[in-house]
C-alpha cells in the first residue's frame, strides 16, 4: 500500500495516545519493553491473553505480568542477545485466572543506527494447546516458587484469592522455605499499586526498629539529624512485610497493634499522626504459639496477623519437589553463568535426595550455585560440591563409582572418583598438597575442624 505521508506516521508513533490506539487495534497481544524488561506499553489483545490490566503491569517486569515458563529457560532478555535476530517460542502463559495457557511468542529487539538495542517488542498469541487445569500433575511455579507437592500446590490455588484481599497474612516455615518470594508474589498478584516493602525484625537493634517501621522527626533522638519517613508510610499503598516478626520487641507490638486498628502512623517524637493504606504481612520461623504461652508475644497481635495463615513445608517433606527444584536452579545458573551444565550424576542424586538440608530452598539454591560455579564438566559430580555437605552426617553408603568420561585432547587426568571413601581421601590430599602438608590450614581449607581432619586421615592411612 503507498504512503502519502510517511512523517505524519512516525510522528503519530511517537505520540501515546496514537501508539495505544495503533497498538490496541492489532489483532495479537503486544507488549513493549525496555532492555531489562520493563514493560513499558501493553495493548488490549495482550490485557485479553494473560488477565492483566495495563495499569497494575506497567512499569513492572515483564517475567512478573506473564509468567511464562520461558522466562526462565532461555530468554535472551533474562540472559544475553546472541545476535539481533527475533527469538520465536513455544511457551505457557499463566493468566491471573491460575489457567495454563499455550502461546506461540516471540521476541524483537529495537536497534538503533549504531546496533545497540534500545528496547524490545514481545508478540503472543494463543496456540492449540488449551488452558489446562491448575491442579493437574504439571509443574506449577508462582515466581521462582516451584513445586507440585500437595501442600505447595493447595498454596499456589489460595494465593490469587489470597492477593485481592487486604486482609492481613501471616506466614510461617522453617528458614529458608521461601517465605519472603510468597509474600512478595502475592503482593505482586494483587491490585496495590504501592510498592512492596520489606523489614527484618530480627537484624536491627529495638531502638532502631521503631524508628525504621514508624519513622522520626528531626532531633527525635540524639543522633537523629534528619527526619525518617519510617517504613510503614513507604509502603502506602502497597505492602508492609514483617519477617522474623516474633523478635519484636513487647513495646512494638502494643505500637503495631495499634497501628492495625486504626492505620494511622505517629513517628518518634512528633504530635501530627498520618493515616496510611499498607496491607500487612508477617512471617516467622519460631512458633508464635508457644510465644504467646512464654508471654514473649501478644495474643491479641497474633489474633489480627492471624487472619490468612500460610505454613510452608521444609524441603525434606516435599518429596519429589527436590527434584524439580534442582533442576530449576540448575537451569537457572546455567543461564546466569553460560556454563554448559547438564545434569547431576547419579551419586550427587543420592546425595541430595538424603541430605535434610536445614536451610531448605535457599541452601539448596546455594549448593546448586556453587556447583555449577565449580563444576568443569556437563555432568555435576561430587567433587563439585562444597566440602561442608560432603563430610556431613547420615551419608548414603551405596554411592556407586560413575563411568569415566570421555578423554579430552590434550587433557592428561585420571578418571575423577566418585565413591564416597576415594571423595573424601581426594579432598584431604589436595587440601594437604595445597597447604604443603600443614595439617590445621589443610582443616581450615576443608571446612573441618583439626581432629576431624586427623581423625579421617588415620581412617584412610594418609600420613
Amino acid at each position: 500500500m503507498p504512503i502519502a505521508d510517511l512523517s505524519a506516521i512516525i510522528h503519530g508513533l511517537t505520540d501515546t495516545k496514537a501508539l495505544a490506539t495503533l497498538l490496541d487495534a492489532l489483532p495479537l497481544g503486544i507488549a513493549i519493553m525496555d532492555t531489562r524488561g520493563k514493560l513499558l506499553a501493553i495493548n488490549s489483545a495482550y490485557e485479553k491473553i494473560t488477565g492483566v490490566q495495563r495499569k497494575d503491569v506497567l512499569g513492572i517486569k515483564c517475567l512478573h505480568a506473564l509468567r511464562c515458563d520461558f522466562c526462565m529457560k532461555n530468554c535472551p532478555i533474562m540472559t544475553d542477545w546472541e545476535n539481533h535476530d527475533p527469538k520465536t517460542v513455544e511457551a505457557n502463559i499463566l493468566t491471573r485466572n491460575r489457567e495454563k495457557v499455550f502461546v506461540n511468542l516471540t521476541l524483537s529487539p529495537l536497534v538503533d543506527d549504531t546496533t545497540t538495542i534500545q528496547g524490545v517488542i514481545e508478540t503472543i498469541t494463543p496456540s492449540s494447546g488449551g488452558p489446562l487445569d491448575e491442579v493437574s500433575g504439571h509443574v506449577l511455579g508462582l515466581g521462582e516458587l516451584v513445586g507440585r507437592s500437595p501442600q505447595v500446590r493447595k498454596i499456589f490455588a489460595m494465593t490469587p484469592s489470597i492477593a485481592q484481599t487486604d486482609s492481613p497474612v501471616l506466614i510461617t516455615g522453617e528458614t529458608g522455605t521461601g517465605k519472603d518470594m510468597l509474600a512478595e508474589e502475592i503482593h505482586n498478584e494483587s491490585d496495590r499499586d504501592g510498592p512492596f516493602v520489606k523489614v527484618n525484625c530480627g537484624a536491627l537493634p529495638p531502638p532502631l526498629l521503631e524508628s525504621e517501621l514508624f519513622g522520626h522527626i528531626k532531633n527525635a533522638f540524639p543522633g537523629a539529624d534528619q527526619a525518617k519517613q519510617g517504613r510503614l508510610r513507604m509502603a502506602h499503598g502497597g505492602t508492609l512485610f514483617i519477617t522474623e516478626i516474633g523478635d519484636l520487641p513487647l513495646s512494638l507490638q502494643t505500637k503495631l497493634l495499634a497501628y492495625m486498628d486504626n492505620h494511622v502512623v505517629r513517628p518518634m517524637g512528633s504530635t501530627k499522626s498520618v493515616r496510611t493504606d499498607v496491607r500487612l504481612m508477617a512471617a516467622s520461623n519460631t512458633n508464635l504459639d508457644d510465644a504467646v504461652r512464654n508471654k514473649t508475644f501478644r495474643q491479641d497481635l497474633l489474633y489480627r496477623l492471624n487472619v490468612i495463615r500460610l505454613h510452608l513445608p521444609p524441603l525434606r517433606e516435599r518429596g519429589e519437589d527436590l527434584l524439580l527444584l534442582q533442576d530449576h536452579f540448575l537451569r537457572m545458573f546455567q543461564l546466569r553463568y553460560k556454563k554448559k551444565v547438564e545434569r547431576f550424576s547419579k551419586n550427587v542424586d543420592k546425595l541430595l535426595k538424603s541430605y535434610t538440608f536445614p536451610g531448605n530452598i535457599r541452601e539448596l539454591r546455594n549448593l546448586i550455585e556453587y556447583a555449577v560455579n565449580f563444576c568443569d564438566t556437563p555432568v555435576i559430580r561430587m567433587r563439585h560440591l562444597p566440602g561442608y555437605i560432603l563430610h556431613g552426617h547420615g551419608l548414603p553408603t551405596n554411592l556407586t563409582p560413575s563411568t569415566q568420561r570421555p578423554d579430552i585432547p590434550g587433557e592428561v587426568r585420571s578418571a575423577p572418583p566418585e565413591r564416597w571413601e576415594d571423595v573424601q581421601r581426594k579432598m584431604i590430599l589436595d587440601a594437604l598438597v595445597k597447604t604443603g602438608g600443614r595439617k590445621q590450614q589443610a582443616a581450615e581449607l576443608l571446612g573441618w575442624g583439626r581432629s576431624t581432619l586427623w581423625r579421617k586421615m588415620k581412617h584412610f592411612g594418609i600420613e
